[in-house]
């Protein structure tokens, strides 16, 4: 068991993340003791489902300890129970989640503001430690079984198979399971790309709005992200469209079709910036250190693949999948300081260099996602 980045608080907590993240562990190692109740199990979410109010009566009069609710998400009514025994009772609940959609979409309590809000994420580079494998972490991903299993391959082909489609398909979130399996590797060809909506449509044969709302169900459910184009202040006609991501780039790469036209720098380019979007996702969350993220893309094609703005400042990344650095590598992010001054400019890349170089720092991948906790929080390795 990997120690997480998150603590638990001291008062009720929701935990968000996608399912295979380490929610249950990561309970079971900082919770010992909790009374539990798992929604996945039917015999429990039979009985909670017909009755919310049967929750009450499972928990002793005397129980003083953590209340954990696997999946809460499957039963949006519990969080009126759970809101009435911390209000009566002062009762600590745990609610884990792996998707949120139940919870936006249909006026859910969210308890107003009486339980924190957490995320997990894959393993960060930092949480494996000396376990970290970079090649391997960009080939499998960050998933905790994939970094344990001997066969990570066939454990990414089961997550797909058995959540990405039967799960969304048994929960009745598609209509067509095999129209939303073309959509999942259609959208894989936009990882890491500026979405580009009409053409995901068409390649997957739906509509734009079907395929719109299919977007919106995998961020509902935690698998991937849109990022946001960094307009502040912009002195340039700036792109306009969001970048996508699957939330591991193991998950990416699994779903990701590939035949003797496909190069590996088309697969490992966006591999590489998902695995890094990922560490910054959950070292952000973790910490609480409020980034928003973004890239930065001008109308003209000059991009940087990652901006982060928050009261800590203004970090620019620009990640190469080769080793040596050129100098017009360095192009985008003298163009982006040109722009922003105030702004800490990164070129990370696959190999061993580090220097500094005309207001850029220079460091290899590795280095920065073992330091990514420093480097976020004080904008230096």
């Amino acid at each position: 068991m990997y120690s997480r980045l998150q603590a638990p608080p001291k008062r009720s907590f929701f935990l968000f993340g996608p399912r295979g993240t380490g929610k249950t562990a990561w309970l079971r190692q900082r919770l010992p003791t909790p009374l539990v109740f798992d929604l996945l199990m039917a015999d429990v979410f039979q009985r909670l489902a017909a009755a919310p109010e049967r929750l009450r009566e499972a928990i002793p009069a005397d129980h003083d300890d953590w209340i954990v609710i696997d999946e809460v998400q499957r039963i949006p009514q519990l969080l009126d129970e759970v809101h009435a025994l911390i209000e009566a009772r002062g009762l600590r609940f745990a609610l884990t989640g792996s998707s949120a959609r139940k919870l936006r979409r249909g006026g859910a309590n969210l308890l107003a503001g009486r339980a924190r809000t957490l995320h997990m994420h894959p393993l960060t580079a930092l949480e494996l430690g000396a376990d970290f494998d970079l090649a391997r972490s960009l080939r499998f991903g960050s998933l905790p079984f994939a970094c344990t299993t001997d066969d990570p391959a066939a454990y990414l082909r089961d997550y797909v198979a058995t959540y990405l489609r039967e799960e969304v398909m048994q929960e009745g979130l598609v209509r067509n399971l095999s129209t939303f399996s073309r959509f999942l590797e259609a959208a894989s060809f936009s990882q890491g790309s500026v979405l580009n909506m009409a053409a995901v449509a068409r390649e997957c044969g739906v509509s734009a709005k079907l395929a719109e709302s299919h977007f919106e169900l995998l961020e509902d459910l935690l698998l991937a992200t849109r990022v946001p184009v960094f307009t502040r202040r912009a002195k340039r006609r700036m792109a306009s469209h969001p970048k996508f991501y699957y939330f591991d780039c193991g998950v990416y790469r699994t779903l990701r079709p590939r035949g003797p036209l496909d190069s590996e720098q088309e697969i490992d380019g966006p591999a590489l910036e998902t695995l890094f979007l990922a560490n910054v996702r959950a070292v952000n969350d973790a910490h609480e250190l409020g980034y928003d993220i973004h890239y930065w893309r001008t109308a003209t094609g000059a991009e940087v693949d990652f901006v982060l703005y928050g009261e800590r400042g203004l970090l620019a990344f620009e990640l190469k999948r080769h080793g040596r650095v050129r100098d017009d590598d360095l192009a985008p992010l003298q163009l982006f300081g040109e722009q922003y001054p105030v702004a800490k400019r990164f070129l990370l890349h696959a190999g061993r260099e580090r220097r500094h170089q005309a207001g850029v720092e220079i460091v290899p991948l590795g280095d920065a996602l073992r330091g990514l906790d420093g480097l976020l929080r004080h904008g230096k390795l």
